[in-house]
């Protein structure tokens, strides 16, 4: 599975990005578009390639597939934002153009890539999250039985959740059937394309 690590010099690589993104946006195959879109996100993943995909205003792509209907799109758009949001300049982007609700609605993805990348871009995205919707969301996820969901679900309410909301959370979730919000919990569902995020890695990422 690629990386996404630089294997061209400075302005060729810069050209190949812009060539990317000018398919991405010509296509009229949506395996295309897909496998493209998965290609970006892949590139996110390089530290190296920030600056150009600012330029290219690759974040604001990402963010537009978040509200499409290929569940595919939606996995590597937010798989990108995931990579994307470890950088500060690309989260003053995301935080810019109000993408902390767009990220929030695919907590409610049935696919646990999308989920996994959704709950790290939040953690990436402020040092403190207080929204009751979405700490119950994430105790939810804390019960799965996914290992890789429920390890991130436990640091993310451990490292971005002050304990007494965590407490209040599990008593209004106790005694409960349903999931959280009508959330469900996700299945995993990957697609075609490979895509490499930093959804299980996520680290403390300070105020923004």
């Amino acid at each position: 599975m690629s990386s996404g690590r630089s294997r061209f010099p400075g302005p060729d690589r810069f050209e190949y990005l812009q060539a990317l993104v000018t398919e991405f946006q010509d296509t009229d195959s949506p395996d295309a578009k897909e496998q493209v879109l998965a290609n970006l996100a892949n590139f996110s993943y390089d530290p190296g390639n920030m600056e150009d995909l600012r330029r290219l205003q690759v974040t604001e792509l990402f963010l537009d597939m978040l509200t499409e209907e290929s569940e595919n799109l939606v996995e590597f758009g937010m798989g990108g934002l995931c990579n994307l949001s470890a950088d500060r300049a690309c989260r003053d982007q995301i935080l810019r153009s109000d993408g902390v609700a767009l990220v929030t609605g695919c907590l409610s993805s049935r696919r646990e890539e999308t989920v996994l990348s959704a709950v790290g871009t939040l953690m990436n995205l402020s040092e403190r999250v207080t929204d009751p919707a979405v700490l119950q969301c994430v105790l939810r996820f804390s019960l799965s039985s996914s290992v890789r969901l429920r390890n991130l679900a436990r640091v993310f309410l451990q490292d971005r959740c002050a304990p007494a909301q965590v407490e209040r959370a599990e008593r209004e979730l106790q005694g409960r059937t349903q999931t959280a919000l009508g959330i469900p919990l996700p299945q995993d569902q990957p697609g075609d394309a490979s895509l490499a995020t930093g959804a299980e890695q996520s680290k403390a990422a300070g105020s923004v």
